[in-house]
C-alpha cells in the first residue's frame, strides 16, 4: 500500500508517517500544503492519500478541494480525510462525488491506533468510513428532517450507524451481540423504510449512509 500524507502540522505529519511505517506500510511522500500534495500524487501515484481538511493558505476547505482534485487526477485513489472537528458540510462535499474508497475521521481517532488502521485498510479496500461522532450528530439531526429515517426503530438506527462506520454484517453482529441473521433482517427493513430497492448501479449500504449527509445539508 503506497501512501501520501498531506498535513500542515509537521508534528502530526511526521507522527503519522512513523506510525504507518512501523506497521510496514509504504509512506512514499508527505506534504504540508495542497500543491505539494497534488505534486506528490502525480509523482508517486499512491494507492491511498491521508489528507487534513484545513490546509494553507486559508485553512478552510483546501484539503477537501485537494482531495477531490486528487481523485480526479487519479481515479480509484482511496482518500482518508482527517478533521479536528465535526464539519458536516465538508463531509457532505467529500462524499457528494462518490463514496467508494473514501473515509472521514476526526483526528482524535488517530490515537486509537487499531481503529485508525482498520479504517485506513477499509478505505484502501474500496470501502467507506465515516467517524462515529459525525454519524451520531447526523442521526440526531436527520431523525427530525427525514420521514424515512424517523420510521427506523432504535435498533435499526444502531445498525445503520455501524454501517456508516464501515462495519460489515459480521462485525455489526459482534458489536451488538446478535446473530448475523438478525443484522441481515434489520438491514432489509432499513432499506425498505428508506425506499432503497435493489439496484445494480448503486450500493444500498452506501446510499443509506449518504442520505444522512445529503439530508443533513438542509436540516435546521
Amino acid at each position: 500500500m503506497r501512501i501520501v500524507i498531506a498535513e500542515d502540522d509537521a508534528l502530526l505529519r511526521e507522527g503519522l508517517a512513523l506510525l504507518l511505517r512501523a506497521e510496514d506500510l509504504d509512506v512514499v511522500a508527505t506534504a504540508g500544503d495542497p500543491d505539494g500534495f497534488l505534486a506528490a500524487v502525480d509523482a508517486y501515484r499512491p494507492d491511498v492519500a491521508i489528507v487534513d481538511v484545513r490546509m494553507p493558505p486559508t485553512h478552510t476547505d483546501e484539503g477537501i478541494v485537494a482531495a477531490v482534485e486528487a481523485r480526479r487526477r487519479r481515479p480509484g485513489l482511496a482518500v482518508l480525510v482527517l478533521s479536528a472537528y465535526v464539519e458536516q458540510a465538508f463531509a457532505t462535499e467529500l462524499f457528494s462525488v462518490g463514496a467508494t474508497g473514501l473515509g472521514y475521521l476526526l483526528k482524535e481517532r488517530v490515537g486509537r491506533v487499531e481503529e485508525f488502521l482498520g479504517a485506513l485498510h477499509r478505505v484502501a479496500a474500496g470501502g467507506s468510513v465515516i467517524d462515529p461522532e459525525v454519524v451520531g450528530q447526523l442521526l440526531a439531526r436527520n431523525r427530525r428532517a427525514d420521514d424515512g429515517l424517523a420510521r427506523l426503530s432504535p435498533r435499526e438506527h444502531e445498525v445503520l450507524a455501524l454501517m456508516a462506520e464501515g462495519l460489515g454484517n459480521t462485525a455489526i453482529a459482534e458489536r451488538l451481540f446478535v446473530t448475523e441473521g438478525a443484522v441481515h433482517k434489520h438491514i432489509r427493513s432499513i432499506f425498505a423504510k428508506l425506499q432503497l430497492p435493489p439496484d445494480d448501479r448503486a450500493d444500498r449500504r452506501v446510499t443509506a449512509v449518504l442520505r444522512y449527509l445529503n439530508d443533513g445539508r438542509h436540516a435546521a
